[in-house]
């Protein structure tokens, strides 16, 4: 879990060609870099874009961004919650919105055979952790 989050918040540092593989664990998916844009019009604002890769039945830890955070699933099918709101099955083409006050409480592959790819977009804060623990 420390690793997780220790590997999300310095995405941002990273080339935006870095690919970070994890391998033997639930809980770390395969992430890769796509995009770090600041916003010149949005001072102290930045966009993070990164693909992850959700292995045959693997799922993710609790956690939050305090960020706007976008998903838009592009291979096999993934549930998303939110505290508070429902599971939510999407599948390619479907997409799910996190706010900046939401946590993750839910983020898995619905599938114990077959993996699931999905882009993730954070809107954020320039110099703030791309994903933080919760309690």
């Amino acid at each position: 879990m420390k690793m997780l989050k220790a590997l999300l918040v310095s995405l941002a540092l990273l080339p935006t060609t870095a690919v970070i593989a994890h391998e033997g664990s639930h809980d770390q998916p395969d992430l890769t870099m796509v995009m770090n844009k600041d916003l010149s019009d949005l001072p102290g604002k930045e966009v993070i874009m990164l693909t992850v890769n959700y292995k045959p039945g693997e799922v993710e830890t609790p956690h939050k961004h305090e960020a706007h955070c976008f998903v838009y699933v592009l291979e096999g099918n993934i549930v998303m919650a939110v505290k508070g709101g429902k599971e939510i099955a999407l599948s390619p083409g479907q997409s799910f919105y996190e706010g900046p006050q939401d946590i993750h409480t839910v983020g898995r592959n619905a599938s114990k055979t077959k993996p699931a790819k999905f882009v993730v977009l954070l809107l954020k804060d320039k110099n703030k952790p791309a994903v933080m623990p919760v309690d």
